[in-house]
Formats: structure tokens, sequence, C-alpha cells
């Protein structure tokens, strides 16, 4: 791994993203990071993990439905799919997430909510958190 990972931001941020993301998913994230990905790995590790993750003002189950709404406003899928498991490693339900996707097709357009809507089922139903 060609990162530097010193750093009491990076140790705290890499302990609460292997909490939400899993362990398995922020290793492989990092068994893949070249010298040229590493400053974004270290930059996300420590600044969105480290630093706006461990803060105390907004609970994780928030933090992770504000998530899947952005990312869905912004078309950014495979992190949308990712944060779909976080969100419900952070307990919010299915029905949680459902009607933050639903809030987006008012705000961000029903194109982008029914995108999310299909990641986020398919996910749902690998972690088998919804029925077929």
């Amino acid at each position: 791994m060609a990162i530097d990972s010193t750093s009491e931001r990076f140790a705290a941020g890499l302990q609460i993203r292997r909490q939400v993301l899993g362990t398995d998913h922020v290793d492989r994230s990092l068994k893949n990071v070249s010298e040229f990905s590493s400053p974004v790995q270290t930059y996300v590790t420590e600044t969105c993990w480290g630093d706006i993750w461990s803060r105390g003002d907004i609970d994780r189950r928030t933090r992770s439905l504000l998530n899947l709404v952005m990312l869905t406003a912004l078309n950014r899928m495979h992190e949308f799919g990712v944060h779909v498991r976080g969100a419900v490693a952070n307990g919010c339900t299915v029905d949680e997430i459902k009607g933050a996707l639903l809030q987006t097709a008012a705000y961000c357009g029903a194109p982008a909510a029914l995108e999310s809507f299909r990641i986020a089922e398919r996910v749902l139903r690998e972690i088998e958190v919804l029925d077929e």
C-alpha cells in the first residue's frame, strides 16, 4: 500500500470507515491503491472519515441517509451501492432508506430516484435484508 497511514486522523478515519463499510471492502479498496491514487485515498480516509464522520453533531444513521440522498443527486452509483450497505450497518431500516430515496424523486428527479431504487433494492437483497 502506497498510503502514508501514520497520522492520527488517518487511523481514526480508517476505524470508522471499516465500521461503516466493512473491513473487507476497505481492505480491498486500500489493496488496490497505486502511487497515483494514494493521495485521494489518504484524503478520503483522513477528511471524509476521520474529520467528518467522527463528528458528534449528526449520528451515523443520519449521515448515511444524507449520503444516499447526495450520491443520488450526484449520480455516483458505485459509491451509492457501497453506502447502502453502510446505511444498513449504521442501523437504517429498509423503510428509512426507501423514504430517503423517495424524497430524491421530488428534489432530484424521477430518473435519479429510479436508478437509486434499482441499486438499493439489489444491494438490500444481496445483504439479505429485503425479501424477494
